[in-house]
């Protein structure tokens, strides 16, 4: 026997009732079957996928020599095509212009400007499969019209070479989001994997949000200390979010997102999209990864100066301690976390493909999204709670940055300070223009 479930999906501009036959256990083909038609009315939306400096390291960014339709052959492959992103359903994609953190100054500024020509000219090359995205409704648009929806996310502050000026021109070039730090402290904000020096944000680190703020710029968490998201939270008037974390409870990397900051991404309105990198998955990866670490640290000590002898160390320490495939179950479990402390209208997918290494099972590349949400289906996520991670959660939080920046934008002007302003560099109350 079947039951009749009547659900009502948020997408665009209003509601889509419909109705579904559902068995008392579907089979996973029937789950897909429902995924697939989730994904056909609302964009599947992902929050950080590297492909850009893949392209970049693999041809130095000249297209001509470069074919996005199949990366998936030859001596290095990617995790990213058209070919597997229509395979996956994916809607809108946030690519990452992000740069190595010791480019400094205006290499820094010139690097990321190359990688945001790279996404524009990359649009424009396959004009039948993306289009650029600018606003939620462009998202939803380009979605309705069979394509994938191109955003801009800038990833860490460096980039901006501690310029306001330079914050306002890539997002007037197209940058919908920037994540504060990557690995190091930039002059103004604490990153998550480096020695604090601002207990969070500075006072113009305080400046760059309200300014991201007036913008209409998401402010990213990802990659960020726990005393910046706080502070970050403190004061920003628009919801931010977590382009690519996981959940700290089930691994204490301090790249992931620890439960009371999760609580307050629920009360701001926020998103965590979750990352689907093994080593931010799975505690006991992160743990080999460490010793990984010690372990080169140790023969370089005991080898100064005979880099050979510690190559060859280390490939009997990876032999000796092979990587494993995470199972699909452990991602997962980090969605249900997230939903189980911030709630369901606050998490999203943020794969970070093509920036990261192992990946669970079944996520391999950017096909790999309808197993994802059929593994959320059968743990008992309903078709409107595919719809919300898949895309609604982030597309919300787009359209309410854009409604903030509006009313900013009415009686804020622009600030104007420098981050070498008395006083700028410390850590007090932001005081306006």
């Amino acid at each position: 026997m079947k039951r009749w479930l009547i659900v009502v999906v948020v997408i665009g501009f209003g509601l889509t009732n419909v109705g579904l036959a559902v068995d008392e256990t579907p089979s996973d083909l029937e789950l897909e079957a429902t995924v697939r038609e989730v994904l056909r009315q609302v964009p599947l939306i992902d929050g950080h996928n590297d492909a850009p400096w893949a392209i970049r390291s693999r041809v130095s960014n000249h297209l001509a020599d470069f074919d996005f339709t199949d990366t998936a052959s030859g001596d290095r492959p990617m995790h990213t095509d058209i070919e597997r992103l229509r395979a996956g359903g994916i809607g809108g994609q946030f690519w990452s212009v992000w740069v190595p953190v010791d480019l400094e100054g205006g290499d820094a500024v010139v690097t990321t400007l190359e990688q945001i020509d790279l996404v524009q000219r990359l649009t424009a090359k396959y004009p039948d499969d993306f289009e650029l995205a600018l606003t939620a409704d462009d998202v939803v648009r380009i979605h309705g019209e069979g394509k994938i929806a191109s955003l801009i996310g800038m990833e860490g502050g460096h980039s901006i070479d501690n310029s306001l000026a330079v914050l306002r021109q890539f997002y007037a070039v197209g940058a919908r989001y920037m994540t504060l730090t990557h690995w190091k402290n930039v002059d103004w904000v604490d990153a998550a994997t480096d020695t604090p020096e601002h207990d969070g944000l500075s006072l113009f680190g305080e400046i760059v949000i309200k300014e991201m703020n007036r913008l209409g710029m998401l402010v990213d968490l990802s990659h960020v200390s726990a005393a910046t998201m706080h502070d970050v939270l403190d004061i920003s008037r628009a919801p931010v979010f977590f382009s690519h974390s996981c959940a700290m409870a089930l691994n204490s990397h301090p790249r992931n997102v620890p439960d009371d900051v999760l609580k307050r991404i629920a009360e701001s309105g926020g998103v965590v999209m979750i990352n689907f990198g093994s080593y931010f998955v799975d505690q006991k990866i992160t743990e080999r990864h460490a010793a990984y670490k010690a372990e080169e640290l140790r023969l370089e000590t005991l080898n100064p100066g005979d880099p050979q002898a510690v190559k060859d160390g280390m490939k009997q320490w990876l032999a000796a301690n092979p990587l494993w495939t995470v199972p699909l179950g452990d991602l997962a479990d980090h969605f249900d976390h997230v939903r189980k402390v911030a709630g369901i209208d606050h998490v999203g997918i943020g794969s970070d493909y093509d920036g990261i290494g192992a990946l669970p099972k079944g996520m391999e590349n950017v096909s790999g999204y309808p197993t994802l949400l059929v593994e959320l289906m059968r743990r008992g996520w309903s078709r409107e709670d595919i719809a919300k991670v898949a895309g609604l959660n982030i597309l919300r939080v787009l359209r309410e940055a854009e409604a903030v920046a509006a009313e900013l934008q009415k009686t804020e002007p622009p600030f104007e300070v420098r981050i070498d302003d008395d006083g700028y560099g410390d850590h007090e109350e932001a005081s306006g223009n």
